[in-house]
């Protein structure tokens, strides 16, 4: 039995409903292909680049090789199963360069969500080390190697991430001293502001980068360009950001000139 195709969207729907409607169709399937678009709303191709051109100055889109999906915002955040597969082989290589910058860090904080739990997996296992994380996915991958201490970071779970937040986990963090920590976050401005949509999370991810040593900002090259409503810190905390080659060399100029090194890998 075949899955049917949808009817394509009204054709004469005014631009402001077609492009509210785009954004429910990415935010429910995730990504699409620009090619898709046309048939989808029953546009001509000309509209759909308006659209998305619009869509993506303000922010609400990214589009990336023949590509689009929602931007994350204070209403939306990806799903797990759509960040461990999208620009995955990208994020492969982040993480493996994070994890080649370790130097001689025997407590190492993990962030939550996707990239991050790559990190972890890139980390070498011949070696003791103790990882902080308030990630419960991390924490439960990591805890099977034998010469790592893991040690969780409690507080309410959030489900999109399964990341521990609110009062308990940043007392708790606030007792640390990790040597390095490993951050992530949903959006990057071209201002070099740190951003994430909950609050809650804002708080973990900025106490966690005010009490460790080193702090280094893994994630992929959708990130930058955008805020995604909350500040956690900037990029003049960081000793570097680690993204990939696939982030314009002028946005990493102009971040690096803000103060970390900048590897595009």
């Amino acid at each position: 039995m075949t899955a049917s195709t949808p009817d394509p969207l009204p054709a004469r729907a005014d631009t402001r409903a077609r492009r509210e409607a785009l954004i429910r169709e990415l935010r429910e399937r995730g990504e699409m292909e620009v090619s898709e678009l046309s048939a989808r709303f029953g546009v001509s191709v000309e509209t759909i680049r308006r659209d998305l051109r619009q869509l993506e100055s303000s922010g609400r889109i990214i589009r990336s090789y023949g590509r689009v999906a929602a931007a994350e915002s204070a209403a939306y955040e990806t799903s797990q199963a759509f960040r461990s597969s999208h620009n995955a082989a990208e994020k492969d290589r982040i993480a493996r360069a994070a994890a080649a910058c370790l130097g001689h860090a025997e407590t190492v904080f993990l962030d939550e969500g996707n990239q991050p739990l790559l990190v972890g997996r890139s980390l070498p296992v011949d070696r003791p080390l103790t990882v902080v994380t308030t990630s419960l996915p991390t924490a439960l991958e990591l805890a099977e190697r034998p010469r790592y201490t893991v040690i969780t970071v409690g507080g309410r779970i959030r489900p999109t991430t399964l990341g521990a937040v609110d009062s308990w986990a940043t007392a708790m963090l606030e007792r640390m001293e990790p040597d390095l920590a490993f951050i992530g976050a949903n959006g990057v401005t071209d201002a070099g502001w740190l951003t994430t949509p909950d609050p809650a999370v804002a708080a973990v991810k900025e106490t966690a980068l005010g009490v460790s040593r080193r702090a280094i900002f893994v994630g992929n090259h959708t990130k930058f360009g955008h805020s995604t409503f909350v500040r956690f810190g900037h990029v003049r905390a960081l000793e570097r950001i680690i993204t990939g080659r696939e982030l314009r060399s002028t946005t990493a100029r102009r971040l690096g000139a803000l103060g970390p090194q900048v590897d595009r890998v």
